[in-house]
């Protein structure tokens, strides 16, 4: 899992970066650190979901997915997920049947400016899972 300092310190004075999915979670026990609303409520615990959106990258069709961190990340020093980023070429019906169970929305976009982000090829999109 990425630290909070590593965080900050991509950050600079400028948008914060965009993280992997094994930055994001690999170590992290904080089920509240994503979609904490929805915890308890039918969000997959970390692990599951982590494994589903490994998956999901190692489809031919997706370019990447990353983990957009919230605000708060920098402000309160605990790494927190504001909405998971999806760069792929399947249409949004496609995507909302790959994270079914995750009790989020999808929209078009990222939710922020972030830095970090990889190249989207020509053809593809990046979709955002949001929890409210």
């Amino acid at each position: 899992m990425i630290s909070v300092a590593d965080v900050t310190r991509r950050t600079g004075a400028g948008p914060m970066p965009l993280l992997t999915v094994d930055e994001f979670f690999d170590g992290n026990t904080d089920e509240e650190s994503i979609a904490p609303n929805q915890w308890g409520y039918g969000r997959p615990p970390l692990a599951e979901l982590a494994e589903r959106l490994r998956a999901i990258e190692a489809r031919p069709e997706v370019a990447w997915v990353r983990v957009q961190p919230h605000p708060e990340t920098v402000e309160a020093q605990t790494l927190a997920g504001e909405a998971l980023a999806l760069c792929t070429t399947a249409d949004e019906a496609t995507c909302r049947t790959w994270v079914h169970g995750f009790e989020a929305d999808v929209l078009i976009g990222l939710v922020d400016t972030y830095r970090d982000v990889p190249a989207v090829p020509e053809g593809a999109l990046v979709w955002s899972i949001t929890w409210d």
